[in-house]
This record gives C-alpha cells, structure tokens and sequence, in this order.
C-alpha cells in the first residue's frame, strides 16, 4: 500500500522504460502525497498507518528526500522500515527501465547508503535478518512458479 498513489501517475510517466525527465520526476514524487491523501481520513488504525507510510516512505535519512525533506529520527520509523524494504525490494526486481541486480550487490548498496538513505541502526538489523528475507523470498519465487 506504501504505492497506492501511483494510481495518480500517468502510465507514460510511471511505466517509462528511459531516464525521466525532471519533470517526470516532480509528477512521479506525487505519488507519496497522493497515497496518503487516498488513506488519510480514516479512524482505522491501519489506515493512518499506511497513510504515514505512504507520505513518508522516500524521506532520507540525510534530509535529501521527499515530500517533505524530514531529516534522520523525524521520520516516522514506520516510513523508515518501508524505504529500506522498497529500495531492496526495487533493486532486485526487473524493471522497464532496469535489470535486476544480484542480492550481493543490492546489500552492498543499501551499506553504502547507510547514513544517507538509511537509518545506519536499520541497516545494521536488517542484515542481521537478512536470511531470514531471502527465505521468505525464495518460498514466494517458489509459489509463483
């Protein structure tokens, strides 16, 4: 649900197989406000919960992200586990505009991106569990087949 704003993005834009264009970019970075205004307004917890995660997911640890440019602990540690979690997920899945990369090198990624994208104390829990993931992600590829 952290995407469900993508809903608001035009398929030429969302499914473009090359770079974007900056302005591209500015309608794709949308997508966060969008989902937290479908999920807002909702007295179910879960529902404020996704909708924080929705607005918050690509918020950066260094400041550098968006919607809102929140900086270390003012993240919500919700958004913090789901940007994490997205950034692995999304580089090791194919895309139209990229191959998948090796879980080798989507780990060392997300260690150089420590201090940066990342929460440094996520990242260090998240290799800890990081058999445990890919487990469970082999037991999915496997019901897929």
């Amino acid at each position: 649900m952290h995407d469900i704003g993508k809903i608001g993005i035009p398929d030429a834009v969302l499914l473009k197989e090359g770079p974007l264009t900056p302005e591209e970019w500015e309608v794709i970075k949308t997508h966060t406000t969008i989902g937290a205004e479908i999920l807002s307004g909702n007295n179910s917890k879960l529902c404020q919960m996704a909708a924080l995660i929705a607005l918050t997911h690509h918020e950066r640890w260094d400041g550098s992200g968006y919607p809102n440019g929140l900086k270390g602990e003012q993240i919500p540690l919700l958004g913090r586990i789901v940007c994490l979690c997205d950034v692995f997920d999304a580089l090791l899945s194919k895309r139209p505009y990229k191959n998948p990369w090796t879980v080798e090198d989507t780990v060392s990624q997300i260690e150089e991106l420590s201090g940066i994208y990342f929460d440094p104390t996520l990242v260090e829990k998240f290799k800890k569990i990081l058999p445990q993931i890919l487990l469970m992600k082999d037991l999915k590829l496997k019901e897929e087949e």
